[in-house]
């Protein structure tokens, strides 16, 4: 698994839902996300925001679909996408709706 260099932070999220079928062979990246996003580091960025993994087993897409607190989602398609990209998005987004978390470090 390809280490993630940058600071996930999920201040602005209040939901991410991650769907995979198991036995497909193109949810690689959509586990590794899971396993980046669920680990303790990132969870205590915001303990209110709900980390939930629905496994299928009818050979459906893999999917992420974050909810942010001000009720907008973030659906990434997973399959055709590294967890490097899925986490590039999230952060970036997460970003954008939380400007603390972008001059925090600059006072």
């Amino acid at each position: 698994m390809a280490a993630y260099r940058g600071t996930v932070v999920l201040k602005a999220v209040k939901k991410i839902l991650v769907q995979f079928c198991p036995f497909e062979s193109n949810v690689r990246s959509t586990r590794e996300f899971l396993f980046l996003v669920g680990s303790e580091k990132v969870r205590a960025t915001n303990m209110n925001c709900a980390v939930l993994t629905e496994v299928k087993h009818d050979q459906s897409e893999p999917v992420i679909d974050v909810t942010f607190m001000d009720g907008e989602k973030l659906v990434m398609k997973a399959s055709k996408l590294t967890s490097q990209e899925m986490l590039t998005a999230l952060q970036t987004r997460c970003m954008a709706k939380d400007p603390q978390s972008r001059t925090g470090g600059k006072k």
